[in-house]
């Protein structure tokens, strides 16, 4: 039997790659004669350079830059062929903001414009960004930034909302011509618009950690950007992805591909499919969230195509059956059902192994 492991991250625990691997381990225990098939994935966040580089190999190309508040953080750029991938969360990534010390409202993404301009420098035709899991709410005014945008007052593009709240005016020709002639491509999912209620701000804010009493003023601060640079791009879909870095990429010339999608076919993931006779996906939690273009809802989507069964292993499962068949997964399995909460934090690994070996018994045909 031929089977396709294709989990994402499970947040906090395991990432992506050893998600699979231990879902490998475990099956291999049952049905040491099925041929496995291991293809991490993710949806433009946390994990996303980890997985394509797993996959596709390349070469990585280290940089430190600067993390949301201003401290150097390591980051790597992912270069194969004419292509070079980004990852935004490695540059503003909300575990860069400690939960007791979060300042939203002074945090910056100028390291992501870094992490771009490395990337441009490899001399590739293409750059793409995966947007996801950041910790700052700028609408990329940091990215802009680190390219060369100019503001007046000067400093108002690089100190987060607080700083554009005071923003005058905007000049991103600079920023356009450092990235002139290369594709650039935002990878992700989030298709919500920079402001408004269903902006940015008002919908993702408050994870991190922009207090309800602040929403408005810090919305307002991302108008005086749009307002500035290009006030119809804030309603385009994607404008509002990680912070409004979606934003800063469409006012760079950027395309907006689905995250998912996008890394389903860099890794050939239709193709392994077809060849596969089950397809098992995963993550953390497995709620009808997953629907909203997370990666079992897109691995599902990619065994439907491929006429082949899906199945999700997870640490919770918080939907019904009935539920779960509208995502297109067939049964999905917890790993907190069958170790308990505490053991499954305690040995994430050893723990989702176990749940596979007892998955193989029903669905491999050894």
């Amino acid at each position: 039997m031929r089977v396709l492991i294709a989990p994402d991250k499970f947040a906090g625990t395991l990432s992506a790659v050893e998600a699979a691997a231990a879902i490998a381990e475990g099956w291999r225990r049952r049905a040491p004669g099925d041929e496995l098939d291991l293809a991490p994935m993710a949806d433009g966040g946390p994990g996303f350079v980890d997985v394509l580089h797993a996959t596709l190999g390349g070469d990585l190309l280290a940089a430190t830059v600067r993390g949301p508040y201003g401290d150097p953080v390591p980051g790597t750029v992912l270069r194969v062929g004419d292509s070079a991938y980004v990852e935004a969360a490695q540059a503003c990534g909300l575990h860069l903001t400690p939960e007791d010390d979060r300042r939203p409202e002074h945090a910056s993404s100028y390291g992501v414009g870094e992490l771009v301009a490395a990337a441009v420098d490899a001399g590739v035709a293409r750059v793409v960004v995966g947007l996801g899991g950041t910790g700052t709410n700028d609408a990329g005014a940091g990215l802009l930034a680190a390219l060369g945008a100019t503001s007046t007052p000067p400093d108002a593009l690089t100190g987060g909302p607080a700083g554009l709240a005071g923003l005058d005016a905007v000049d991103v020709a600079a920023a356009r011509e450092r990235v002139a002639g290369v594709e650039l491509v935002a990878a992700s999912d989030v298709d919500n618009p920079l402001l408004g209620l269903i902006g940015t701000t008002n919908v993702y804010g408050p994870q991190k950690g922009v207090a309800d009493d602040r929403l408005q003023a810090v919305d307002a601060a991302l108008e005086r950007l749009a307002a500035a640079a290009d006030k119809k791009l804030a309603l385009a879909k994607g404008a509002g992805a990680a912070g409004g870095l979606g934003y800063a990429l469409l006012l760079l010339g950027a395309a907006r591909e689905p995250g998912i999608a996008l890394v389903a076919d860099a890794v050939g993931l239709p193709t392994r499919a077809r060849r596969a006779d089950l397809v098992v996906t995963g993550e953390g939690a497995f709620d009808f969230s997953s629907r909203s273009g997370k990666v079992p809802y897109g691995v599902a989507q990619v065994a439907a195509e491929a006429l082949r069964p899906c199945i999700a292993l997870a640490g919770q499962v918080l939907i019904g059956s009935r539920e779960m068949r509208a995502v297109g997964i067939e049964s999905a399995y917890s790993v907190a059902d069958l170790v308990g909460q505490e053991a499954s934090f305690a040995d994430p690994a050893g723990s989702l192994a176990a749940l596979a070996e007892r998955t193989a018994r029903t669905w491999s045909t050894m």
